[in-house]
C-alpha cells in the first residue's frame, strides 16, 4: 500500500543528496513533488525524470530559500501548478565555514544562518499560512543535523543554525498541534551526499571519518528518505515536536572514553 497517494510535497534542495532521494521516495509512495533547486537545474531535471518514472506529477522550481520574496513566489507557483500542498520538507542548506568565531566575518555567519535557519522559517511560515487559510492539515519535516545537539569547533555558523531549527521545530509543534499540523526534524549524521564529497571520492578519508561511528559506515540518502516517508504519512499522525537522529550511533558515541 502506497503511503502518500494524493499528497503533494514541496521539497527544497531536491536537486541532489537527501532532497533528491526524498523526492524520488515520495513519488514511489504516490506523491506529486515540487522539486526546488538553487543553482543545479540539471540535477533538478534528473530528479524530475525519476519522479515521472514512478508515474507521478512533478515540477521544477528555482528557489533561494534565504530570500523571503522568492519563497513566497515559489510556494504560490507550486500551489497554482499542482492545486494544493500537503507536505513541506525543509532540506536546503549550506555547510559550515570551518572558520573559528574570532576569525569569522559577519557575512559568512549571516549566509549560513539565513540559508539554514531563515530559509526554514520563511518556508514554514508561508506553508502554515496556506494550510490555515485553506483549513488543511499538513506535515513539516526539517532536515537538520546531529549538530543541532552536538557541536564542532570551527563550525559555529552551522551549529547555531541547526540548533535554531531544533527549537523552531519544537515551538511550531506546540503552536500547530491543535490545527493538525505535525512538525518534526530528521537529524542526519554522516550521509554520503555532496556535503561529504571528500569521503565519497577518497576511501581513506571515508574510513577515517567513519571510525567514530559505532556502525562503522556512513548513511545513504535513501535511508533518510524512508524516514521522511514515515513522517509525511498518516503513520506519524501522533508524532510532533520530535527529532529523529539517523547517525549510526555517532551522537551517542561522542562522549565515550571521557
Amino acid at each position: 500500500m502506497k503511503k502518500l497517494i494524493g499528497k503533494v510535497a514541496f521539497i527544497t534542495g531536491a536537486d541532489s543528496g537527501i532532497g533528491k532521494a526524498t523526492a524520488i521516495e515520495f513519488a514511489s509512495e504516490g506523491a506529486s513533488v515540487v522539486i526546488c533547486y538553487h543553482s543545479d537545474r540539471n540535477g533538478a531535471e534528473e530528479t524530475l525524470s525519476e519522479v515521472k518514472r514512478h508515474e507521478q506529477k512533478g515540477i521544477v522550481v528555482k528557489l533561494d530559500v534565504s530570500d523571503e520574496q522568492e519563497v513566497e513566489r515559489a510556494l504560490d507557483e507550486a500551489i497554482a501548478e499542482l492545486g494544493a500542498l500537503d507536505i513541506l520538507v525543509n532540506n536546503a542548506g549550506v555547510n559550515g565555514s570551518g572558520i573559528k568565531v574570532a576569525d569569522m566575518d559577519t557575512d559568512v555567519f549571516d549566509k549560513t544562518i539565513r540559508t539554514n535557519l531563515y530559509g526554514t522559517f520563511f518556508c514554514s511560515r508561508k506553508f502554515i499560512r496556506y494550510l490555515k487559510q485553506s483549513s488543511r492539515r499538513g506535515k513539516i519535516i526539517n532536515v537538520s543535523s546531529v549538530h543541532e545537539e552536538i557541536v564542532a569547533p570551527g563550525n559555529a555558523d552551522y551549529n547555531a543554525s541547526k540548533a535554531g531549527i531544533r527549537n523552531l521545530m519544537r515551538t511550531l509543534s506546540l503552536e500547530l498541534a491543535e490545527d493538525g499540523i505535525n512538525v518534526n526534524n530528521i537529524a542526519p549524521g554522516m550521509i554520503l551526499t555532496p556535503m561529504n564529497q571528500e569521503a565519497m571520492d577518497d576511501p581513506k578519508a571515508k574510513h577515517e571519518q567513519t571510525e567514530n561511528i559505532p556502525m562503522k559506515r556512513a548513511g545513504q540518502p535513501e535511508e533518510i528518505a524512508k524516514l521522511a516517508v514515515f513522517l509525511a504519512s498518516s503513520d506519524s499522525d501522533y508524532v510532533t515536536g520530535s527529532t529523529y537522529f539517523m547517525d549510526g550511533g555517532l551522537s551517542l558515541n561522542i562522549g565515550q572514553g571521557a
